[in-house]
């Protein structure tokens, strides 16, 4: 059926919203990416170092893949979605004020656990929306 018949416009919204909420995972890599250099001048660390913090985030995906995934199915994908973007949102916003390695690491380790909850539920809730509108 979803071969035959055409999205609709609530679909495509959907779908659309689910491809920003994405795009926020390859902006948080990019911005730490290219502020990597000018954070490891001026707190005086070596670049090496702050590999560990761009690995923090990837550790924190993992975990929240699982764990939010996981209560996505049992408390729904809508509210963990959500709940999803707020980790996303505090995470990001608290890199921005972080003032040691530490915190840096730990508020990556944040923002990664909404990343990955939002790309485990985000694709669950994208696919059973559409199966659910076209009546399928």
């Amino acid at each position: 059926m979803l071969d035959t018949k055409p999205m609709t416009r609530a679909q495509i919204v959907v779908v659309a919203i689910m491809v920003a909420l994405n795009a926020l995972d390859g902006f948080d890599v990019l911005s730490i990416s290219f502020a990597s250099p000018g954070i490891a001048q001026e707190w005086g660390i070596d670049r090496a170092a702050l590999g560990w913090v761009l690995t923090m985030e990837l550790i924190g995906m993992a975990a929240g893949s699982v764990l939010l995934g996981r209560a996505g199915d049992r408390v729904g994908r809508k509210p963990t979605a959500l709940a999803s973007l707020v980790l996303m949102a505090l995470g990001m916003f608290m890199v921005s004020t972080a003032g040691s390695i530490a915190e840096l690491s730990a508020r990556r380790v944040l923002t990664g656990v909404g990343i990955g909850g939002m790309l485990a539920v985000g694709q669950a809730y994208d696919a059973g929306y559409r199966l659910v509108v076209t009546g399928d």
